[in-house]
């Protein structure tokens, strides 16, 4: 229930959908709430949300998103511009990078706001800017992005369900269960124990130009998103016309890959701070809060961390409110704070450098429990 609420703007509509899968009512005398579920939470949580609801706080500002998309598009412009007018020597190159690069992560995050249903009242709106801004600004498949990332609200940091910690354990050991069960089992992809060392040069800049590229076509395809595609189609176009009448081969292809490493390194060092340091583990089958509550935390809030991270610093809010505008996180996030408190539950919220760094420390540490259960310590 609590996940259908989250998730739905027009859960009448929603609704409809569901009626040929319901088989019944629980009897009277059933319990409702199952053991592993914190009932008291629970409710003290529904209860904050009505009054979320009746502070208007899921409502938009639509001149904020307006806004943010202007200084996209203007972004975007400025890059293309800059080689233009000063030409293709190394420094307009230079400063043409940085702001495709800024312009392209801001759109990462707008796209964020759009397909989880908060710039627009109407649900269709928030699909159509969706594709525009996803599949032609970027290049990818809105849908696909929707797959995946509704996966990992539902179960965040739940393995086998969390498509966001994949990357276990072929890439990286996560978390302290199952870093030891891997230990004890005796596999071993990688080193790592030393992993904490080549996430450097590994998941943050490769991310985007090597997995996501080639993973959002090939479930674009498959899935036959055809409208997706077209659409990503324009972005490839546009580019190359754009660009490709001012830069050489050889040039272009380097402002492309060194546009999406960045994009990439971007994107990985906010993503994953919220989450990689938070417990990662088999589903325990807990209520929709305390599921929330135990794979996210904050970063302190001003005006750069918020611009920087598409108000991502306010992850536990986004996560128990995915569908919240996120220029409303912070009129909320007391009140969450409110609710951890009451329950002894620890609301986490660290400086942005911090955050950084326990990404480092807590891969240095879970290499380190799989190296010592590898060897049986």
């Amino acid at each position: 229930q609590d996940a259908f609420v989250a998730f739905h703007v027009d859960k009448v509509l929603v609704s409809k959908y569901l009626k040929p899968l319901q088989i019944g009512e629980l009897a009277p005398d059933q319990p409702s709430t199952e053991p592993t579920k914190n009932e008291r939470l629970v409710k003290d949580f529904r209860e904050l949300r009505s009054t979320v609801e009746r502070m208007g706080l899921l409502e938009p500002n639509q001149l904020f998103f307006f806004l943010l998309l202007a200084h996209i598009l203007l972004l975007d412009a400025a890059a293309w511009l800059v080689l233009f007018y000063f030409g293709t020597s190394l420094l307009p190159f230079v400063f043409s990078l940085l702001l495709l690069t800024i312009s392209q992560v801001q759109a990462s995050w707008l796209q964020h706001d759009l397909g989880h249903l908060s710039v627009f009242r109407k649900t269709k709106w928030n699909h159509l800017l969706h594709k525009f801004v996803m599949c032609h600004l970027i290049g990818a498949s809105a849908k696909w992005w929707t797959l995946l990332h509704s996966q990992h609200h539902a179960k965040p940091n739940c393995f086998h369900k969390d498509p966001d910690i994949d990357m276990h354990p072929f890439l990286f050991t996560l978390g302290k269960k199952l870093s030891v069960e891997l230990g004890i089992k005796k596999k071993k992809y990688m080193p790592y124990n030393h992993q904490h060392k080549y996430f450097f040069i590994t998941l943050p800049p490769l991310l985007f130009p090597t997995y996501f590229h080639y993973h959002t076509f090939y479930i674009a395809y498959t899935k036959k998103y055809w409208v997706d595609l077209a659409w990503m189609l324009t972005f490839y176009i546009r580019f190359f016309y754009t660009y490709g009448s001012l830069l050489g081969a050889k040039t272009l292809n380097s402002l492309i890959s060194l546009h999406r490493m960045l994009e990439s390194s971007w994107f990985v060092w906010v993503s994953q701070m919220n989450h990689i340091p938070m417990d990662i583990d088999y589903d325990k089958n807990l209520d929709w809060v305390s599921t929330q509550l135990q794979a996210t935390c904050n970063v302190e809030q001003s005006l750069f961390n918020d611009w920087f991270t598409g108000h991502l610093n306010f992850q536990i809010e986004h996560h128990l409110f995915p569908t919240m505008p996120r220029h409303n996180y912070w009129k909320v996030a007391p009140l969450v704070k409110s609710l951890c408190a009451k329950h002894g539950i620890e609301y986490q919220c660290k400086p942005l450098l911090t955050a950084f760094a326990d990404i480092v420390h807590s891969l240095k540490s879970s290499g380190q429990l799989w190296h010592d259960a590898y060897l049986h310590k």
